[in-house]
């Protein structure tokens, strides 16, 4: 099932059960559309190219919440997946903590580009991750 946005029950779960005061890498694997589906049709452009517009917009909230993107890189394929799984970008995000991604998205500045991202993806994955044993 193609999912691009987080659901607030999915988010609650997350909130509740990490740890606040411990950093937080987000596992984003993404696809894009062939063509950008903004709900206007406002933009006429490629799904990546709304994507690269995201990012540039985002930085700005993702750095005034202590974020950084430790790795970004093109997927060349998965070694163990479903068949007709496939993804073009995988990035690496680390907040200092998951209130800090909180207040990220809940920021208006983010909340007026997140439309970008929403227009580029076919489909994606954010899988929230902290350090230690299992």
């Amino acid at each position: 099932m193609a999912t691009v946005n987080p659901s607030q029950e999915e988010l609650q779960k997350i909130l509740d059960e990490i740890p606040k005061d411990q950093p937080v890498v987000m596992l984003n694997l993404l696809r894009f559309r062939d063509k950008a589906a903004y709900k206007d049709d406002s933009e006429d452009c490629s799904g990546r190219d709304a994507y690269k517009r995201y990012m540039t917009e985002a930085a700005r909230s993702v750095s005034e919440v202590g974020a950084e993107v430790i790795w970004s890189g093109r997927s060349v394929g998965s070694l163990i997946a479903p068949p007709d799984e496939s993804w073009d970008q995988v990035l690496l995000v680390r907040y200092p903590s998951i209130n800090a991604f909180l207040a990220m998205i809940e920021s208006p500045e983010y909340k007026g580009v997140v439309k970008h991202r929403t227009a580029a993806l076919e489909d994606s994955r954010l899988v929230a991750n902290v350090e230690g044993t299992p």
